[in-house]
């Protein structure tokens, strides 16, 4: 696994294919049965469930550093929480469009939303690998 974004950026500039990084936000919420300890643990900043908040799919031309993902994502309403990242890789020396990242993203969520976490990489607002399996 990549320990930092960063360094997932520099990894796919080595692949053969121009890439297009698809990314998933998150925001962590309180599911509305949650225990008194579960409510106790969340408000300590701890727990909650992963929610899917905002999809975004870039090229690496488009991204150069997890600083920059840093400050475009400032733009968002909520501050999220966690963001998945996984690869889209481009065919003949051409990077996959926009709209190829579509399907990707919505299985992404789905993948996210059913805790199938497996074939995507999570970071954390500094920009390191983090474990939410």
């Amino acid at each position: 696994m990549t320990a930092t974004f960063d360094g997932l950026i520099a990894a796919m500039r080595e692949e053969p294919e121009p890439q297009r990084l698809l990314m998933v936000f998150t925001v962590a919420e309180l599911p509305e049965d949650a225990s008194a300890e579960e409510r106790a643990r969340f408000e300590a900043g701890q727990g909650g469930a992963l929610v899917p908040y905002v999809c975004v799919d870039k090229t690496l031309d488009e991204l150069s550093s997890f600083a920059a993902l840093l400050e475009e994502s400032g733009a968002f309403d909520t501050p999220w929480a966690i963001v998945f990242v996984a690869a889209l890789a481009g065919h003949d020396g051409r990077a996959p469009a926009s709209a190829d990242a579509d399907a990707p993203l919505e299985s992404m969520i789905t993948a996210i939303r059913t805790g199938r976490l497996d074939k995507l990489i999570a970071f954390d607002r500094t920009g390191e690998a983090v474990d939410v399996g």
